[in-house]
């Protein structure tokens, strides 16, 4: 190895000492000459052009001009031949004839050392240019072999633009346009109505080949387009210096490219064999990279070339960005995926939401995302058959849902509270006494007329005897309650005799304290920018209580809730994670009505501690038909942690249910912990309607 560098370096110097003697300009011309003459001289007319030496004239050609432009400031002689004699033309010609076979790869090859070699703007020259343009139009064709060379070459030509902004408008021209823009004013002025108002709408254009070369089996291929696209993306509503161009031609530059990049995934969309996912597998689908090389299948390449856009509406210029998202949502989300999402076909309703579940959660860019909610949050035939899906009778498809929100409840976006549950709760109806205060709960202590007792909620309707309530304690005193009261009121939810965490020596709500901690900063980083006041609004002081609605996500969310002992443990599992989600956001009117035991819910009302109480009730009633139950939920747990293999049919979803419903409470106590500090007072924490502060502020 040592002594081929070295011999490398002698015929380096070798070149280096000679050249300047040599008359630059006659090896040149000899270089052109022999390949011309080999043309004019060949008989064989099925040799490849690699096996002659055609290769290595070019390349010869390429170094001389490259040390005549080192060697002077000004255009070298060597440049000025090949423009005055148009060689790059008679290249292109050579290459579009294929003459020899395999020409156009070196041709390719040639334009791609020429132009990032050079240092000079040559795009600025017509001679240069113009066969540019010529040679990007013979890219991508069907059953190309040169999908390589061409992506090379490509990618020389946008990082030239990206050195020259002012000449994209001549690079994005077809042809047809070019030639009229290089006649006189008035040739050009006659043709100018039978062109097309925009340039950039060529089929085979430069946008549109860099996109067909996006879909190359070859990933190094795929790399260098998508790299390509990214670069030109980044000039698309830049006015650049220079001539002006036809009006609006970068704005449609910008409209076509967002066609082709939504078309692309609109395409790999209609790939994807929705009857046969895997949904459990795509909603922990990792994170997919477009610069990866490795080979996809259908599902890696629809994720991969949405993390391109994603990438690219986050870093292009707001104009693009938006015009890329708009097109996202018009061509996929809206003509695509909204009308599998009405399917009947219960198949591809699971698929769809599946994807968009993954789709969601893998969004980062602004505008894209600001599209995609828009299309699930403000399309009433998306939203609202979106939030019945959570108790569908199809337990994958309740999951799905669920999941979805869950997503959604993770994105940065002001918008996804506000219109699922906030925009229900600021009434604050769900108060039994608009306008009472403390002193109000205080005096409700001897006659509990307007609370709401287990016994009185819609809720217990199935008439539990009353040996299977659960213990006194878990009845709403009347008043307020301190921190540790929050927290011993969720502790003390499940009876004694049906817990099973003790059983393993498995922790208790401590042991979801660091998660909780977790979960609670991540809600609160979200929420930091949108100055959610500290205390509820006031209620509403009309003269009679109007009925409440606590809005459709949360009346599914407790209607689930409240079936916890008769579903899936999957659908279990969901479901409690979207409510934890809830609770962890630092927001007065969630802490109010979710996570506080002790308010005064009006007639028909329901929060989510009367829900967990109404649960607890049927569980004291179900329990009875059990035999062996500690052991029963022993087994069950350890088979839940993978301990023990086997788990008896008999009473699988109530025990595991149980497990869930223990665990649960144990979470909102640790929340309650995580988020109240224990010297914390309660009216501080759900502040009576005399306290109000301030109005939340309006939604965006």
């Amino acid at each position: 190895m040592e002594m081929f560098s070295k011999l490398s370096g002698m015929l380096l110097n070798a070149l280096e000492t000679r050249e300047p003697t040599a008359d630059l300009l006659d090896s040149f011309i000899d270089h052109w000459r022999s390949i011309t003459n080999y043309y004019i001289q060949t008989t064989d007319d099925s040799r490849p052009a690699s096996q002659t030496d055609i290769p290595w004239r070019l390349r010869q050609m390429t170094d001389i001009l490259v040390y005549e432009e080192k060697q002077q400031e000004e255009p070298g002689r060597c440049l000025e031949f090949l423009l005055q004699n148009r060689l790059l033309e008679t290249l292109c010609t050579l290459g579009k004839a294929q003459y020899l076979p395999g020409m156009s790869q070196q041709v390719l090859l040639f334009f791609f050392r020429l132009l990032s070699r050079m240092q000079k703007p040559l795009l600025q020259l017509v001679p240069v240019h113009s066969p540019v343009q010529k040679l990007i139009g013979r890219c991508a064709l069907p059953g190309s072999c040169t999908e390589k060379e061409e992506a090379q070459f490509l990618l020389a030509v946008c990082s030239r633009v990206s050195q020259d902004p002012h000449m994209l408008r001549y690079i994005l021209q077809a042809p047809d346009r070019l030639a009229v823009s290089n006649q006189s004013p008035d040739a050009a002025s006659s043709q100018s109505d039978a062109s097309s108002s925009s340039a950039v709408q060529s089929e085979r254009g430069l946008l549109w080949v860099l996109l067909q070369l996006s879909s190359s089996q070859r990933p190094a291929v795929r790399l260098k387009a998508c790299e390509g696209l990214l670069q030109l993306a980044s000039l698309l509503d830049v006015v650049p210096p220079g001539p002006p161009g036809p009006p609006g031609e970068l704005q449609a530059a910008a409209a076509q490219l967002g066609q082709l990049l939504a078309g692309r995934l609109q395409e790999l969309y209609s790939l994807l064999p929705l009857e046969e996912l895997q949904v459990a597998e795509l909603r922990s689908w990792p994170r997919p990279s477009w610069r990866s090389e490795s080979e996809a299948d259908h599902m890696t390449r629809f994720l991969t070339w949405f993390d391109f856009l994603d990438e690219l509406t986050a870093d292009a210029p707001q104009a693009l960005s938006l015009q890329v998202s708009q097109c996202v949502l018009q061509q996929w989300l809206m003509e695509t995926l909204h009308p599998q999402l009405l399917n009947e076909c219960e198949w591809t309703v699971l698929g769809s939401t599946s994807v968009l579940c993954c789709v969601v959660r893998l969004a980062r860019s602004p505008s894209l995302l600001d599209r995609l909610l828009e299309f699930l949050l403000r399309t009433p035939s998306v939203l609202q058959p979106l939030l019945r899906r959570c108790d569908h009778t199809s337990d994958q498809i309740s999951v799905a849902s669920l999941s979805l929100v869950d997503e959604l409840l993770q994105k940065p976006h002001r918008d996804v509270l506000d219109t699922l549950v906030l925009g229900f709760l600021q009434s604050r109806r769900y108060l039994s006494s608009p306008a009472g205060g403390a002193e109000d709960r205080q005096s409700d202590s001897d006659s509990n007329d307007n609370s709401q007792d287990p016994e009185d909620d819609p809720f217990f309707s199935d008439g539990f005897p009353d040996d299977h309530f659960p213990p006194p304690r878990l009845h709403q005193p009347a008043a307020p309650g301190s921190t540790a009261d929050i927290i011993n009121s969720f502790l003390g939810l499940v009876p004694v005799q049906v817990r099973s965490a003790q059983l393993l020596q498995d922790g208790g709500y401590e042991s979801y304290v660091l998660d909780a901690r977790s979960l609670v900063s991540q809600c609160q980083t979200l929420s930091l920018q949108w100055a959610w006041p500290q205390t509820p609004p006031p209620t509403c002081s009309s003269g009679e209580e109007a009925h409440f609605f606590e809005g459709h996500l949360l009346r599914v969310l407790f209607e689930r809730l409240g079936r916890m002992l008769q579903q899936p443990y999957e659908v279990n599992l969901q479901l409690t994670a979207v409510l934890s989600r809830l609770c962890a956001f630092s927001h007065s009117l969630l802490d109010e009505y979710l996570l506080d035991p002790f308010i005064h819910l009006s007639a028909g009302s329901h929060s989510l501690f009367a829900v967990l109480v109404r649960v607890v009730g049927e569980l004291m009633e179900r329990i009875q038909q059990v035999p062996d139950l500690p052991q029963r939920l022993l087994d069950t747990r350890r088979h839940l942690l993978g301990l023990h293999l086997d788990a008896r049919p008999e009473h699988l979803a109530l025990l595991q249910g149980i497990i869930v419903l223990e665990e649960f409470c144990k979470e909102l106590a640790a929340i309650a912990f995580v988020k109240m500090p224990l010297d914390r007072n309660h009216d501080r924490f759900c502040s009576g309607p005399e306290s109000a502060g301030p109005e939340p502020a309006k939604r965006s």
